[in-house]
């Protein structure tokens, strides 16, 4: 089944732009003093201030203006919430930290091969298609031998984040060390500056990040693309097993399907979910009531198991009921290909304001979109790829996820030998999974 709900149009969003493109000549010290009053110190392994999106993004702590009621007890250590259509970011919580982003990844691997094929091209499954996929992935259960069409493998990446269904189109893309290389170039061109990209599949390697900012970024250009969001919102599909015979995949985004008792989220779009015991969980979702689309990043909450889908969608009911109120702390920028502005010098970061609880909520600020929009100009691109650059020589400095949950668990397919989707569950026991 597919939501067909559509999306609101993005013709607001050049008009955004162009307020905070003429705002940028205000002086940046009544923004910086704002997002002082706004900013709590920043935590251990946080990037540079003054990032792409805008300044405030840029800060440790919860970032939120003119809007109350932010959920008490999110656990999650990165966070954000936006609007799709104007591109506004509307709250969060160190937006450009970077983190392992587990099957999140997937999304930026969409975004870069998904209109390589037509939907309807069928491909021949090889074992050497399937070569060099990390143990303990995730897979839909890809034979070699088999005959498949690029929409069922494409419905193996989005519903049961088949790392053997990346692979094998990562394979007709020109190979895996090709496929990556577009994919970064894919996230220079978002301008998602926090994202190093090591495997197509998100798996753990050493140094492959990326942050809620970017993963946001990545899902709002892919939901532009009809068949992107159709995958993405397909609850079940039939996938091949050999000769005349299927079987079933279902979703493994539970605001979307309900498993697990969790329930679906009322007009929840997708768009994906992630697992790995080094990553935890992560999970970008978009949904749209009243004529208006959210998206809600979530990276890394203590509680495991279905915690993701449940702060996600308290952030979303919060966008809903309290978006409206909310001014903006920052902006979802548009791609170089699609007129972005490039990243310009804003000066030498302003150091972030201390003695803020990192959870406790801001607000009351009279940090407007035009007062603060000098503020939110982004920063200097070569000062971005050097942190970049020596974020990546440091690896992800990341320690381990705090242990599953003992809640859910997607199984395993028995009858195609494929693994389950990397959700954490009973007899998980911490195992690495490549969702």
């Amino acid at each position: 089944m597919r939501d067909s709900s559509p999306l609101p149009p993005r013709a607001a969003v050049l008009s955004r732009r162009a307020a905070l493109g003429l705002a940028a000549a205000v002086p940046l010290a009544a923004a910086s003093r704002a997002a002082a009053a706004t900013a709590s110190a920043t935590p251990s392994g946080a990037p540079p201030t003054a990032t792409i999106g805008g300044e405030l993004l840029g800060r440790g702590g919860v970032q939120v203006l003119g809007a109350s009621g932010l959920p008490k007890r999110l656990t999650a250590r990165s966070w954000l919430v936006a609007d799709h259509d104007s591109g506004e970011v509307l709250a969060s919580f160190d937006a450009h930290r970077p983190l392992a982003p587990a099957s999140t990844l997937k999304m930026l691997f969409a975004d870069t091969v998904l209109k390589k094929f037509e939907r309807t091209e069928r491909h021949r499954v090889t074992d050497a298609d399937l070569a060099g996929i990390p143990a303990g992935s995730s897979l839909v259960g890809v034979k070699p031998g088999i005959t498949y069409t690029v929409e069922q493998l494409w419905f193996g990446v989005f519903l049961r984040s088949g790392n053997d269904a990346v692979h094998v189109l990562s394979h007709m893309n020109g190979g895996v060390p090709e496929t990556v290389a577009q994919m970064q170039a894919k996230a220079e061109d978002l301008q998602a500056l926090d994202t190093h990209v090591v495997s197509p599949d998100g798996f753990d390697h050493k140094g492959q990040v990326s942050s809620a900012y970017d993963l946001t970024l990545f899902a709002r250009h892919g939901l532009a693309d009809a068949d992107f969001r159709a995958y993405c919102s397909t609850r079940t599909a039939d996938f091949p097993a050999g000769g005349k015979k299927t079987f079933q995949i279902q979703n493994t985004d539970r605001l979307l399907t309900g498993a697990w008792g969790v329930p679906t989220y009322d007009g929840l779009i997708g768009v994906k979910n992630g697992y790995t015991s080094h990553a935890g969980n992560t999970f970008t979702g978009a949904a749209t009531r009243g004529g208006r689309t959210l998206l809600v990043t979530v990276m890394h909450p203590k509680s495991g198991g279905s915690g993701v889908y449940e702060e996600t969608a308290a952030l979303l009911d919060w966008g809903f009921r309290q978006g409206a109120n909310a001014r903006p702390v920052g902006m979802l920028v548009a791609p170089l290909s699609e007129g972005g502005g490039k990243a310009k010098p804003t000066g030498k970061a302003a150091r972030p304001a201390a003695g803020a609880p990192a959870r406790a909520e801001r607000g009351g600020s009279s940090w407007g979109l035009a007062g603060g929009a000098g503020g939110a100009a982004v920063v200097l691109a070569g000062a971005a790829v050097v942190w970049r650059r020596r974020r990546r020589a440091a690896g992800t400095g990341e320690g381990p996820a705090p242990a599953p949950d003992a809640g859910a668990s997607d199984g395993r397919l028995p009858d195609t030998g494929a693994t389950g989707a990397g959700e954490p569950g009973p007899g998980d026991s911490g195992a690495r999974h490549g969702r």
